[in-house]
């Protein structure tokens, strides 16, 4: 490609999302003389698997960071001699941002101003291409033969895009009053591999993947311009390198699509019936019904759209269904309206009676009410929360990011030793979280065995490093969330206990000093995963015998989301985190057959051979959940969470 500019040192925001991990993925690979920073938070939307490509090149560099943090910025411009910036970084699904809108202000609005700021400080970036949408020029009239060109009125209809073009106003005011060399450009829907299953192709993939009904906003009558995101990437280099200063340019295509004709060409892909698998839904709020661009600036830079749609959609599907779990559990997203899980706040919303529910939609919705609207809760509003994670490459921290992603929680995991003071400050400085949650060396060893053999590690884990953590969030008049497993500890006396258990014990006698903290005791914990090593369940399938004695459980799938209610309500002290009552292992086995696998057996340790099981006698212990249970009344007892939480969503996929 012939080029005019030349850039050396190109910073990416926002490149770990989905167009822009096509630019930065190409870019790489096309100019090898060319250094490509990333940087990019890791949103719920974000993936590094999206940067595979480009991770082993040499010239490539990965910085986890918010764009929103001065700090980072200044620095990376500086120590990474940043000539070139390509703005991706954003808020883009519409359907959140009616119910978290200010989350759209903090990102597009306050983190493109402190990007502008930076390159105005340092004066060292030739290039800031700053990317927005089609969004900003309003709906099109449905009659209009000329699309918006790039001189257009923007009239933004919906906090998302109103935040793009509050957002270009800054790009625009930098321009002209400090002489910064920006480009912005707007473009029309983008589509491909790699996307989050919240937009509508995705998204439609996905459930006809499943043999699942697509819902339909409206009558489906929304005109969109779709482009593949390999012609969009290469637009961008287009822009990159023939793009002129101060200077705004439309991606788009005159080609059109109504939103029923994307739903019946899915489905004529997977051979399924448009009649029976396509089913309408409550319209969202103020959707615009089109969307027109005139493309011809772009074109003249010798740019043009190479893939057809029919080409684009197929590979797109070949992609997905080659890579159904490149996003984890999305179930979240494949709802009719995904912006109940990630607005934070929400307490009901009106369903159709008919519509059908995924058990996280219908969890999500278990005190809705019959009104077709949307009410944020006035209390523990999560858009002024951050969560600071310990422990995320451990079961119980990676759960708590999950339940963090798709509820749209902010949160970071912290990189300290927590043996390290100096460390964990540095955490807290930079992520500057409001909440501490403390899940690292929960669950971590194999077993408990292994503390035995291992007593000066298992103390090192147990017992400085939390305390350490403890006091440096006290300093700082942060809530310290504590996760232990091991039941209730002062209730027991401690001469025969494993040694993993004595260093709790150890632990929670001294936290008392803290009235910072909140500790949570859990017992055998248990999960929906029953392919997890850690889990209970999982340990129980597959022990040659088991030893019929009554227990209390922990139901993660119930519990650990209360847990992060209870850091929103700032509780403090120790807390029994186990659901009420007790069940016995075989009962438990018995419904792990009816509900999971028929053919399975088990054997009993008899009698005679009880005294011999490896079973510590502290988890027959029921845990008195009386306490959680006044404050969380609809805490479900044991029971119930098993059938609900773990073996009934089993249930379906057993059978399939």
């Amino acid at each position: 490609m012939s080029t005019n500019y030349q850039p050396k040192n190109i910073l990416i925001t926002g490149a770990a999302g989905f167009i822009a991990s096509h630019v930065c993925n190409r870019l790489t690979r096309n100019y090898p003389d060319y250094k490509i920073v990333v940087l990019d938070k890791l949103d719920y939307c974000s993936n590094l698997k999206n940067l595979l490509p480009s991770r082993s090149s040499p010239n490539f560099k990965f910085v986890k960071g918010d764009i929103a943090s001065a700090d980072i910025v200044n620095y990376i411009l500086v120590s990474e001699s940043i000539d070139t910036i390509m703005h991706f970084a954003a808020q883009t699904h519409v359907d959140n941002s009616f119910g978290n809108s200010f989350e759209f202000t903090k990102n597009n609005i306050y983190g493109t101003h402190v990007l502008l700021e930076a390159c105005k400080v340092t004066g060292q970036v030739k290039r800031f291409i700053h990317v927005s949408t089609d969004e900003v020029y309003g709906e099109t009239d449905e009659d209009a033969v000329v699309g918006n060109h790039e001189a257009s009125q923007l009239l933004p209809t919906n906090p998302y895009s109103a935040t793009k073009a509050g957002a270009e106003m800054l790009v625009m005011a930098y321009g002209r009053s400090y002489g910064l060399p920006v480009i912005t450009t707007r473009g029309n829907n983008v589509y491909g591999p790699n996307q989050f299953p919240e937009k509508l192709i995705p998204k439609f993939l996905l459930l006809a993947m499943k043999g699942e009904t697509l819902p339909i906003h409206g009558d489906g009558s929304n005109v969109r311009s779709y482009l593949y995101c390999e012609d969009v990437a290469e637009a961008f280099e287009v822009v990159l390198h023939k793009g002129e200063v101060g200077h705004v340019y439309n991606i788009g295509t005159k080609k059109e699509r109504r939103v029923i004709e994307v739903a019946r060409d899915i489905c004529k892909l997977f051979s399924m019936d448009p009649e029976t698998k396509i089913k309408f839904v409550e319209n969202r709020p103020f959707n615009d019904q089109r969307y027109y661009l005139d493309d011809q600036k772009l074109k003249n830079l010798g740019w043009f759209a190479r893939t057809s749609w029919e080409e684009g959609l197929r590979w797109t599907m070949e992609w997905y269904v080659k890579s159904p779990d490149w996003w984890g559990d999305v179930s979240g997203a494949l709802i009719p309206h995904p912006r109940m899980l990630a607005m934070p706040g929400v307490e009901k919303q009106l369903l159709n009676a008919q519509e059908t529910r995924t058990p996280a939609y219908s969890a999500a919705l278990n005190n809705s009410s019959n009104t077709r609207m949307i009410v944020p809760a006035p209390r523990n509003n999560l858009s002024t929360h951050k969560f600071l994670i310990y422990g995320g490459s451990g079961w119980i921290g990676n759960l708590l990011g999950k339940i963090c992603e798709k509820h749209g929680i902010p949160y970071e995991f912290g990189r300290a030793r927590l043996e390290d003071k100096t460390q964990i400050l540095a955490d807290i400085q930079t992520i500057k979280p409001t909440h501490v949650f403390n899940a690292s060396g929960v669950a971590a060893a194999p077993n408990l065995t292994w503390f035995e053999a291992n007593k000066p590690e298992a103390i090192r884990t147990n017992v400085p490093g939390m305390l350490t953590l403890a006091d440096v969030c006290k300093g700082h008049g942060l809530l310290m969330m504590n996760y232990a497993i091991g039941g209730n500890f002062e209730e027991r006396s401690n001469a025969n206990d494993a040694f993993y258990s004595k260093t709790q014990a150890m632990v929670e006698e001294l936290l008392k000093g803290y009235d910072n903290v909140c500790s949570l005791r859990m017992q055998l914990p248990v999960s929906s995963d029953l392919s997890n090593q850690h889990n209970f369940i999982a340990k129980l399938t597959r022990s040659d015998k088991v030893i019929n004695v009554q227990t209390s459980i922990t139901v993660l799938d119930e519990l650990l989301p209360i847990s992060i209610e209870m850091a929103k309500r700032n509780l403090r002290g120790f807390w029994n985190l186990a659901n009420p009552g007790v069940v016995t292992l075989n009962g438990i086995l018995e419904m792990y057959k009816d509900y999971v696998d028929p053919n399975f057996k088990w054997v009993n340790f008899t009698q005679g051979e009880e005294g011999k099981a490896n079973f510590l006698s502290q988890s027959s212990k029921e845990m008195d959940a009386s306490k959680l249970k006044n404050e969380f009344p609809q805490l479900l007892p044991i029971k119930d969470s098993l059938i609900k939480y773990v073996f009934e969503p089993k249930k379906k996929s057993f059978a399939d």
